[in-house]
């Protein structure tokens, strides 16, 4: 093939394509569970993590919801993924390998927010979140009906493989993705002088972004390293409902999605969706959550 600015174009139209079909058809679950916030500056402010508004009878002035300055804060991070094209293979016409290289490509940019996501989740027990403790902690404080500050829980702890029953039925969700840059612009640098292609022989095609993950409210969230079993699910499933914001005011949370790692799989079925359970006996949880099996949790 003789290489000029039509051949390189057309190759470079044909790489973008595949790229893009890549972006077109990998499954993607973190929009599942994570808030998704545009953002435009380097960093965005949560402060309003530690103050969900309320509303109350209205006598006399009206009560302003002012943010309360956690400091919880996010800085967007840059990633990149890049690909080397060897000029030989321009000169011998031998395109056609790179195709699902460059496809490949797409998907890891639609699925990376899925790692970034699902790898924080799994960290929760030891990264804090927006009140100063472990995002799942036995902990968090909470003012009570009398305004005295006591510690709540959304963990049982454990050391064996994670689990996480979630409400995602809220418009904030239990994480959050900042999204600055999208992964979707595959960027050329095939030009013959370029310094890549005149030292190194080599056509270069890359994909950059800008994000970061955190955490939402950890009331939405329990978080378990104990055996996924109907006891252990029961408890989960109770201590979500039970939430209650400042002052004892329940938060009317409803867990309906439980998130497992593969391996979990099985149990997680037999808790949600089997209707007999022990012989013939019916399973008050069947139907209670929809199971989501992550790969990213493996």
């Amino acid at each position: 093939m003789e290489i000029n600015n039509a051949t390189l174009r057309s190759a470079g139209v044909g790489f973008n394509a595949a790229f893009q079909r890549g972006l077109g058809v990998a499954a993607s679950y973190y929009t599942r569970v994570a808030t998704i916030v545009n953002s435009t500056t380097s960093s965005n402010e949560y402060g309003w993590l530690g103050k969900a508004p309320r509303f109350r009878e209205w006598i006399g002035d009206r009560v302003i919801n002012a943010m309360t300055k956690s400091g919880y804060s996010l800085k967007n991070k840059p990633f990149e993924n890049t690909i080397g094209v060897d000029r030989d293979d321009f000169e011998d016409d031998n395109l056609g390998i790179y195709a699902p290289l460059f496809e490949e490509l797409g998907s890891s940019a639609n699925t990376f927010p899925d790692e970034l996501v699902f790898a924080l989740m799994k960290l929760g027990f030891s990264t804090l979140c927006y009140d100063g403790q472990y995002f799942f902690d036995v902990d968090h404080p909470v003012l009570d009906a009398n305004g005295q500050t006591i510690s709540v829980a959304n963990t049982d702890g454990g050391a064996g493989t994670p689990w996480f029953l979630l409400d995602v039925s809220r418009p904030l969700k239990p994480m959050i993705f900042q999204n600055r840059k999208p992964f979707t612009n595959l960027v050329r640098k095939d030009k013959e002088d370029d310094d890549n292609v005149f030292f190194r022989k080599e056509f270069i095609y890359g994909v950059d972004g800008r994000c970061q993950v955190g955490f939402g409210f950890w009331q939405q969230a329990w978080g378990s390293k104990q055996t996924l079993d109907a006891a252990h699910y029961e408890l989960a499933r109770s201590s979500i409902t039970g939430m209650k914001g400042d002052y004892g005011r329940p938060l009317g949370l409803n867990p309906n999605l439980l998130v497992v790692p593969p391996s979990l799989e099985g149990a997680a079925k037999r808790i949600v969706q089997s209707v007999l359970v022990n012989g013939g006996e019916s399973n008050p949880w069947a139907g209670t959550a929809e199971v989501l099996i992550v790969p990213w949790l493996a």
